[in-house]
């Protein structure tokens, strides 16, 4: 099998290796951390949960992190990425124990979402620097395997770590804070594993570390002006392109994300079943959507290029969607929910591998906070427009419609722009 093939050939580059193993152990605890949230503020039977109590969380989880990802950006093209590592995963695993004492304690919600939003600003770090790191430790030949490759494993490794959470759930009776535990043994294990790595190999160059804050923080804005314009330059516009159509997908996937939230737990639970059981069927058959955009986009995009596969994946997704997603049934969604698992990670690796080969190193921490940043508005965005059009029970054909028609116009200008 040629993704095996290809795996076995990065594994024998040392560094990529231990890069790997904290990516896995790090999205590992993120898929763990995220069921536990999901769980308690969705599933807890005390609750009575909306699609606008959903985009309120999303909310104030992500959006602050917009306010400090440009300065992530110049702190990771200042700052050893090892570092960002080591002592991220730290942080992470105290502020997770805080999070489950949270919820042992039942505070106030605010109090609760502060905590986990330290969490996952500090989760923002981790990922842009693994991102950035990546092409320090594979040659520029592989560098689509290495995208297809790494990403997609730790998009596997926070699958499995969903599924540990609700098995976890089960034998804990139920308890989200022991779940919340459990990922912060794994954020520890991450630290652990990031020791392995020499703290000059990842980068940035010696002469741009600046290991003071205060230095590092001088001239942000300049920075920042600065990595725009990089990416804005002739050589770097397919790049920025697909920067653009990412995010639209990923609005596109953040609204069907809440149609299924909100129907797994109305329109397809009962009194005796909750949904969560479905909710979490799906969040795995979504995970083998990844696996195999990870076997098919290097294939995909030898052939077609970055760009023509994601006008490829764009167009698949405007016609599969809705002919799977307006029954509103169980089996159709979670063929769905393969299709754009499949879709929204093969145009992601092929986005990465753009904006990797195409920004210099110096720019590349910046530029992968910003895509980030991106990424969060997007979702958020799009929970609060699901907020305004779905129903309660989660039912609606006008928001099925509305994300086809956008997937159309992704395909649409992609193309235009590929053939000129």
């Amino acid at each position: 099998m040629a993704v095996v093939r290809d795996l076995r050939v990065l594994l024998r580059f040392q560094g990529f290796r231990r890069l790997l193993g904290v990516r896995l152990l790090s999205q590992g605890a993120d898929g763990v951390y995220q069921v536990a949230l999901a769980t308690y503020v969705v599933f807890s039977p005390e609750k009575q949960t909306s699609a606008a109590s959903i985009a309120s969380a999303m909310a104030v989880l992500l959006l602050p992190y917009s306010l400090v990802g440009p300065f992530a950006g110049v702190l990771l093209d200042r700052w050893r990425r090892r570092q960002v590592l080591l002592y991220g995963n730290l942080l992470r695993a105290v502020l997770a124990c805080a999070t489950a004492a949270l919820m042992v304690g039942h505070v106030p919600d605010w109090l609760f979402y502060a905590s986990a939003l330290c969490v996952t600003a500090i989760n923002r770090f981790v990922l842009s620097g693994l991102s950035a790191s990546l092409p320090r430790v594979v040659d520029a030949e592989r560098l689509v395997i290495a995208n297809s490759l790494s990403p997609t494993a730790g998009t596997l490794a926070a699958t499995s770590g969903a599924g540990l959470a609700f098995i976890v759930r089960i034998v804990a009776a139920g308890s989200d804070a022991a779940v919340v535990l459990v990922g912060a043994a794994l954020y520890l294990a991450s630290a652990l594993a990031s020791l392995r790595i020499a703290p000059e190999l990842l980068g940035p160059e010696q002469e741009l570390v600046q290991p003071r804050l205060t230095t590092a923080l001088t001239g942000t804005a300049r920075d920042l002006t600065a990595g725009v314009r990089h990416l804005a330059e002739p050589a770097r516009r397919e790049a920025a392109w697909a920067l653009m159509a990412m995010t639209l997908m990923r609005f596109c996937y953040g609204a069907v994300t809440v149609m299924v939230l909100m129907l797994c737990r109305y329109a397809w639970s009962s009194p005796s079943d909750d949904g969560l059981a479905l909710l979490g069927l799906a969040v795995g058959v979504s995970g083998a959507g990844f696996f195999a955009a990870a076997v098919l986009t290097p294939w995909a995009v030898g052939r077609l290029g970055p760009g023509g596969w994601i006008v490829v994946c764009a167009a698949s997704a405007a016609v599969l969607e809705p002919a799977l997603g307006l029954p509103f049934a169980p089996a159709p969604m979670l063929a769905a929910a393969f299709v754009l698992g499949l879709i929204t990670q093969g145009a992601k690796i092929a986005t990465d591998t753009l904006v990797q080969s195409s920004v210099d190193d110096r720019f590349r921490g910046r530029i992968f906070s910003v895509y980030d940043v991106l990424f969060n508005v997007a979702f958020v965005g799009a929970a609060a427009v699901a907020a305004l059009m779905l129903p309660p029970d989660g039912r609606s054909a006008a928001l099925v419609v509305t994300v086809a028609v956008i997937y159309a116009a992704i395909a649409g200008a992609m193309a235009r722009f590929e053939l000129q």
